[in-house]
C-alpha cells in the first residue's frame, strides 16, 4: 500500500475498504480494537437516540469544561470538515493528531474489512484514549447495540428521543428501535432516558440487565416559565436556570437528561451549580436551529426525519411573522418525506430543492416529485425550483428574498454543511442591496 500522509488520503482509503456504507455488528471492530489495546482510563458517557444526541453531547462538554474537567467528544457526521467529529479540551482536533491514529488502525486491521464509519471511529477513539481525558463523551452513529461506539463500556448511558428513522436497520416501530438504542446500557450502571414517553422495550431491557434506569418524570423532571426553568433529580435541585444557549423547544428535555447524567456520575465527575449555569449559557452547536442574524433571517437546522422536522416547524412557528419563508432542502433517498412535508409545508412559501454530493442522497428532481405528490391538498400554489448544490439553492433563495423574509436551510448534514463550508453566510437580498 502506498504511503498515506494526509487525512484526505486516509479517508479515501476508508471509503474503498468495504463494499457497504453500513454493516452493523461489533465482532470485526472489537477484534481490531483489541489488537490496538484500546481502553479508556476515565468515565465514559455514551449518547444514543434519534434526535438530540449532538445537543446533548455539546451540553455535557460545555458543563464539564466550566467545571474544570478535560472532556473529549466524538460526534458524527461532520458539517464541513472531518476533524469536527472530535474535540479534546473544547478544541477541534487537528489532521496531525488524527493521521497517526489512522495508521495505527491500519496496522491492527490485519486484513479485516472495516466500513468507513468503523475505521474512522477506531481512529478517533484511539486518539481520545491517549489524550489524558477526565471524561469521554461518545455519540452513537446509528442505533446502539451494534454500533461501533458500543465496543466501549459506558459509565453512564443517555438515550435521547426515540422515533422512526433508519428503519431498514433498526426495525419498523419505536419498540424495535428503542430495543436497539437500549443496547448501550450496562449492568449496575446509570441509564438516563430523556425521552418523556419511551418505548416499553427500553425499560424492559434495563430491568433485564440490571441497569440503573433514570426516567423523565420519575427520577428527574423540569419545569419553567418564559424567563427561567428549574430541574430536580434524585438528590439535587437547580432553580432559576437560564435557558440553554441552544435554541429550540426540545432543548430543555436534552438539558434535563444532561443534568441527570451529571447527578448520576457525581461521585466520579462532580460539577458545581455555577458550572451548570455557565455551561448551559455558553454551549454552541452549529446547525441546530442556528439563527444567523441579518436580513433576510437565515435559519440552519439538520432536521432530517419526521420527529426533528416537527420540532423545527414548532420552532419556526414560534419565531413570529415573516412575509415569506423560503426553504432550501436536501435529504437522503431513504427518508420518510411525506410526514416531514406535512409538518413543515404549511410554513413554507417557496421551495428550493437541492442535489447533494453523495450517492445516498435523493436528487433535487426526486424531492420535487415527492413534494408535489404529497401536496395535492395544499391551499395555495407554492413555487418550486431545483438546484445542483446547497450553495446554488441558497443563492437563488437570497436573490428572491425581501429583507424581511426568512430562509430555512434544513435536511441532511450535507445540506447545512454545503452552505457553511465557506464560513457563515452573509446574506443580502437584492431588494436590500438596491
Amino acid at each position: 500500500m502506498r504511503a498515506m500522509d494526509s487525512l484526505q488520503d486516509w479517508l479515501a482509503h476508508c471509503e474503498r475498504l468495504h463494499p457497504k456504507t453500513i454493516e452493523l455488528g461489533l465482532d470485526r471492530v472489537r477484534a481490531v480494537a483489541g489488537r490496538m489495546g484500546l481502553r479508556f482510563d476515565c468515565p465514559v458517557i455514551t449518547v444514543a437516540g434519534t434526535n438530540g444526541k449532538g445537543s446533548t453531547c455539546a451540553m455535557l462538554e460545555a458543563i464539564a469544561l466550566q467545571a474544570g474537567w478535560r472532556p473529549g467528544v466524538y460526534t458524527s457526521p461532520h458539517l464541513v470538515h472531518f476533524e469536527e467529529r472530535c474535540r479534546v479540551g473544547g478544541e477541534i482536533v487537528t489532521e496531525a493528531q488524527l493521521v497517526p491514529q489512522f495508521a495505527r488502525v491500519e496496522a491492527a486491521r490485519e486484513g479485516v474489512s472495516l466500513t468507513y464509519f468503523e475505521f474512522t471511529t477506531l481512529a478517533i477513539l484511539g486518539l481520545m484514549a491517549e489524550s489524558k481525558l477526565d471524561v469521554a463523551i461518545l455519540e452513537v452513529g446509528l442505533g446502539g447495540r451494534l454500533d461501533a461506539v458500543n465496543i466501549i463500556d459506558t459509565d453512564c448511558a443517555i438515550i435521547t428521543s426515540i422515533d422512526l428513522d433508519h428503519m431498514e436497520f433498526l426495525g419498523p416501530d419505536r419498540e424495535s428501535i428503542g430495543r436497539e438504542k437500549a443496547g448501550i446500557m450496562r449492568a449496575n450502571t446509570p441509564a438516563i432516558v430523556s425521552d418523556p414517553v419511551p418505548p416499553r422495550s427500553v425499560g424492559d431491557h434495563a430491568a433485564n440487565i440490571g441497569a440503573d434506569l433514570w426516567l423523565m418524570g420519575r427520577d428527574f423532571n423540569f419545569s419553567g416559565d418564559k424567563q427561567q426553568w428549574n430541574w430536580a433529580g434524585r438528590g439535587r435541585r437547580y432553580s432559576g436556570l437560564a435557558y440553554p444557549a441552544l435554541r429550540g423547544a426540545n432543548q430543555l428535555i436534552n438539558a434535563s437528561g444532561v443534568l441527570a447524567a451529571f447527578e448520576a456520575l457525581r461521585s466520579k465527575l462532580p460539577v458545581t451549580a455555577q458550572a451548570v449555569r455557565n455551561g448551559l449559557a455558553m454551549v454552541e452547536l452549529p446547525g441546530r436551529f442556528q439563527i444567523i442574524p441579518g436580513q433576510p433571517t437565515l435559519v440552519l437546522d439538520v432536521a432530517h426525519n419526521p420527529h426533528s422536522v416537527a420540532a423545527l416547524a414548532a420552532n419556526l412557528d414560534a419565531m413570529g411573522f415573516y412575509p415569506t419563508t423560503h426553504a432550501v432542502f436536501g435529504a437522503m433517498a431513504d427518508k420518510d418525506l411525506a410526514p416531514m412535508f406535512a409538518k413543515i409545508g404549511p410554513l413554507v412559501d417557496r421551495w428550493y430543492f437541492t442535489d447533494l454530493p453523495t450517492a445516498r442522497a435523493a436528487s433535487a428532481q426526486d424531492l420535487r416529485a415527492r413534494w408535489e405528490a404529497s401536496s395535492g391538498q395544499a391551499k395555495k400554489p407554492v413555487p418550486v425550483s431545483t438546484h445542483a448544490s446547497p450553495e446554488d439553492a441558497l443563492r437563488a433563495a437570497t436573490a428572491a428574498c425581501d429583507p424581511t423574509d426568512r430562509i430555512v436551510v434544513f435536511g441532511s448534514f450535507y445540506t447545512v454543511g454545503g452552505v457553511l463550508k465557506d464560513g457563515v453566510p452573509r446574506l443580502q437580498s437584492k431588494h436590500l442591496a438596491a
